[in-house]
Order: structure tokens, then C-alpha cells, then sequence
């Protein structure tokens, strides 16, 4: 019996379609679309001894607009969610560095809806360390929005000429961030630039080997997921210590739709997407304890938001528009 290849090509074209349409569909479902920021939210504590009172933050930046002018040499924003146990080291270690240079800095603190005192903790950490006041700002978000969320936050309202968020536990040696700087300060003036702290030259070493079966386990997984479907020029996308210039802060982050733990690699594809120069460099990292990753639970949301996210640019569900707010403006 004759094949009919044509009738067999509609059928595949067909299928095509509505498996297309479906995928489609899904990622639809499962995207992302970050809150708007609330009125308290754009307000900032610091440790003036002026207790409950608020300062503006400020106006947050858009890849449209000027914006605000920096007036700082460096931002460091830390996104915290019940970090009273781990926190005080990192600043310890963060400003110890600082005042070794000659940067002016602002350290933002973003309380990601902590329930442990974290903001009132922070402020008094900056009372112990002698910062004049408005050096460290607290902002306390309203309800929880997770790492990505709390980081996008932070830059879109830092002042500074390059911005460096860093996680709380203070595990990558702050005193690497000198090698970030020059990475970004011999860039061209008009390039953007981000430059990425990276544990990936550690693969082999005490600090990773000793960690348990499963979790490794799980990081292997989510490197291949990324390389499979996100970022293949960069080794460790995950390491909690990126700096970007200002111009890279303005053309990445009012687009962000992660608020997640897979945000970075968000990030990395809006760099790439772009055309923003980037490097991986290298950092000394120790594993803390006190990880808020449920490592069953959240290696499955990642996994997940990881698939969608690169799903939605390739089908033009997530663009270059703000998340829907600058189609919104023109209209």
C-alpha cells in the first residue's frame, strides 16, 4: 500500500502545531510576573538613632530613562531572610575591606520579610562598625518575594557606579570583589559589563567534595538543566557574588521576572541577549551552614522556573519591555 506523504507531513505539521501550542500554553501558565513594589517598600531605615523613621530610596532605575545620577563608587546589596545568625560576619568581613579602599559605598539591606529581627539586627551591626548614618540602608519588604526579587529590589534603587550583591552568609571572601572591580573598571566607559564571581575552579577541592552525595548530586543536575537550556559559556551561575556597572544594572534588572533561586540565570541570559560584556572570575568560597534551600522542594521549582524561563524568550512571552510596564507607559 502507497504511502501518502503528503497526508503524512500535514499529520506531522499538524501535530507539530498544537505540541507547539501546548508548550506554549504551559510556559504561559508557569511565567513569572514580579509585584509591583508597595509605598513602604520604597522607603529605607538606617541608624541615625531616630527610631521608626523613614528615608525616600532612591527613584528606582529603567532601562528607558536616565534616572537617578550615581553618586557612589559602589552599591553592595544583600538580600536577607532570617539572617541574624550569619549576617554579622559578612558585614564584618564586608566592611573591614571597604574602608581598607578609598570607595565611597552604601550597603543596602534588603529584609526579604524576615521574622527573626533581621533589620533591627542590621541596624545595630552598623551602630557596632561606627557607619555614619544613611551608609547602611534596611529596606523591609512587606511579604516575602524570594532572593531575586529582594536583589532586583536593591539595584534598581543603589546609587552606585558599579553594584555588587552578595549573599548573607558571607561564604565568598569579600575581599575578592577588588578583582571584579578591575575586571569592570578597564571596560570602555559606554560598555555595560558584569562581572561574575565563580567558585567553578573549586570542582575538585575540600570545599565542595565534602559536601553530601544528594546535594552534589543536585548541582551537577542543575548545571547540566542550565547548560542544556540556558547559559553555556559560564560555569557557575549560581554563585551569590555578581557586580555590574551601572549601565548593565539599568539593561537587565527593570526586566527581571525571577524572583526565585534560578534568578541568576535570568540575568545571564539578559546579558547575553544583550550583548553585555561578562566574565567569570574566579573567587575563594566555604560552605556555610543555615542554607534556606529545601534541597527536594527547591531543586524542583528551580528546575522548573530554569525550563520556563528560557522558554519564555525563545517564544516572546518574556521581552525587553519591563515586564509589560513599558508597553504600558506608551500606551
Amino acid at each position: 500500500m502507497p504511502i501518502n506523504v503528503t497526508g503524512l507531513f500535514v499529520a506531522l505539521l499538524v501535530l507539530w502545531v498544537v505540541a507547539g501550542a501546548a508548550l506554549y500554553g504551559l510556559v504561559f501558565i508557569f511565567k513569572h510576573q514580579p509585584r509591583p513594589e508597595t509605598s513602604n517598600e520604597k522607603l529605607y531605615y538606617t541608624n541615625d538613632g531616630l527610631e521608626d523613621t523613614t528615608y525616600s530610596l532612591p527613584s528606582r532605575l529603567l532601562s528607558i530613562t536616565d534616572g537617578p545620577s550615581a553618586t557612589t563608587d559602589l552599591s553592595v546589596v544583600i538580600p536577607c531572610y532570617n539572617e541574624t545568625e550569619r549576617l554579622g560576619k559578612m558585614l564584618d568581613e564586608a566592611v573591614g575591606y571597604l574602608r581598607s579602599t578609598r570607595l565611597k559605598y552604601e550597603i543596602i539591606i534588603v529584609d526579604d520579610g524576615s521574622q527573626d529581627g533581621t533589620d533591627k539586627y542590621a541596624l545595630n551591626k552598623a551602630v557596632e562598625l561606627k557607619l555614619a548614618p544613611h551608609i547602611m540602608k534596611v529596606v523591609k519588604l512587606d511579604h516575602n518575594r524570594g532572593k531575586g526579587g529582594a536583589v532586583t529590589h536593591g539595584l534598581l534603587h543603589s546609587l552606585g557606579k558599579l553594584a555588587l550583591f552578595a549573599d548573607a552568609d558571607g561564604a565568598t571572601q569579600f575581599s575578592d570583589a577588588e578583582h571584579l572591580i578591575t575586571y569592570l573598571q578597564k571596560l570602555p566607559e559606554d560598555s555595560a559589563g558584569v562581572a561574575i564571581g565563580s567558585r567553578a575552579h573549586m570542582v575538585n577541592t575540600e570545599a565542595v567534595v565534602k559536601r553530601s552525595f544528594i546535594r552534589n548530586f543536585l548541582m551537577y543536575g542543575l548545571h547540566t538543566l542550565v547548560y542544556v537550556f540556558g547559559i553555556r559559556d559560564v560555569q557557575d551561575t549560581q554563585c551569590g557574588f555578581k557586580m555590574f556597572n551601572r549601565k548593565a544594572v539599568k539593561m537587565i534588572f527593570p526586566h527581571m521576572h525571577t524572583e526565585r533561586w534560578i534568578f541568576d540565570v535570568e540575568v545571564l541570559l539578559l546579558g547575553e541577549i544583550q550583548g553585555i560584556s561578562m566574565r567569570e572570575i574566579a573567587v575563594n568560597w566555604q560552605e556555610i551552614g543555615g542554607s534556606k534551600i529545601d534541597l527536594a522542594r527547591d531543586s524542583i521549582g528551580m528546575a522548573i522556573d530554569l525550563v520556563v524561563t528560557r522558554l519564555a524568550y525563545i517564544f516572546g512571552v518574556y521581552r525587553l519591555d519591563e515586564c509589560g510596564n513599558e508597553t504600558k507607559k506608551k500606551e
